[in-house]
């Protein structure tokens, strides 16, 4: 008897039609490449953390910077921060006396005080004046309080503060002023100063003025007690 012949269909019912590997109708075949795909989801959600930690930490830094900058603008805007006051800004870009007589330009020159309140009032339209006229005019400020200044209160016969001495280009004294002066008359000195003019004819304004009598200072045996330190 012949042998008999195995039945195709029987022998290749779990094969793919080319011949190799499972029929896709296995459990095993299809549960295969899910795995796989989890598997490298997961490992490139892996590599990403550390990226979006990364960037989470530099959008919090830069919200704090932003958050602090609006702060100190607010408090700024509130006068928390309390800017330079005008006499102190004047004193601490002066230039050396001696520097702005020998520059080429007219100087002004105030003797002052800290505590002097006449020196206070009158800071504001100096410290505007200066700005308006910088590069043409120089703004000297000497404290008289400064032992360093000594001999400067002596030379310029300072008897009261405020006082001004009012300098030409060529470093030559043309006038004095003693005592507070209005906005309108510090322009006016000022005007006349830059443009090389006879100063203005204001009481307490000359080429040696005497301090008016309302601002002497009177001792209490009834002479003169004029000294640096009056007239704050």
């Amino acid at each position: 008897m012949p042998p008999s012949t195995p039945d195709p269909s029987s022998s290749s019912s779990n094969l793919r039609p080319g011949g190799s590997g499972p029929h896709p109708g296995s459990g095993e075949a299809v549960a295969e490449p899910g795995r796989r795909e989890t598997a490298a989801a997961a490992a490139v959600a892996g590599l990403n953390q550390p990226a979006a930690a990364e960037l989470g930490r530099r959008e919090r830094m830069l919200l704090a910077a932003v958050a602090a900058l609006l702060a100190l603008l607010l408090l700024w805007l509130r006068g928390g921060l309390h800017p330079e006051a005008p006499l102190e800004r004047l004193a601490r870009q002066s230039p050396e006396l001696s520097l702005a007589l020998r520059d080429g330009r007219p100087t002004l020159v105030e003797f002052y005080a800290d505590w002097c309140e006449a020196c206070r009032a009158m800071a504001p339209a100096i410290d505007r004046l200066e700005q308006q006229h910088r590069g043409a005019l120089d703004v000297v400020l000497l404290n008289v309080d400064n032992p360093r200044w000594q001999a400067e209160l002596e030379r310029y016969d300072v008897n009261g503060i405020p006082q001004l001495e009012l300098f030409d280009a060529h470093g030559n004294g043309v006038g004095r002023s003693i005592g507070a002066r209005s906005a309108p008359e510090l322009e006016s000195l000022l005007a006349a100063l830059l443009a090389d003019q006879p100063l203005p004819a204001l009481p307490g304004v000359g080429a040696t003025s005497a301090l008016p009598a309302a601002n002497q200072g009177v001792s209490s045996t009834g002479g003169s007690d004029i000294g640096p330190r009056s007239h704050g």
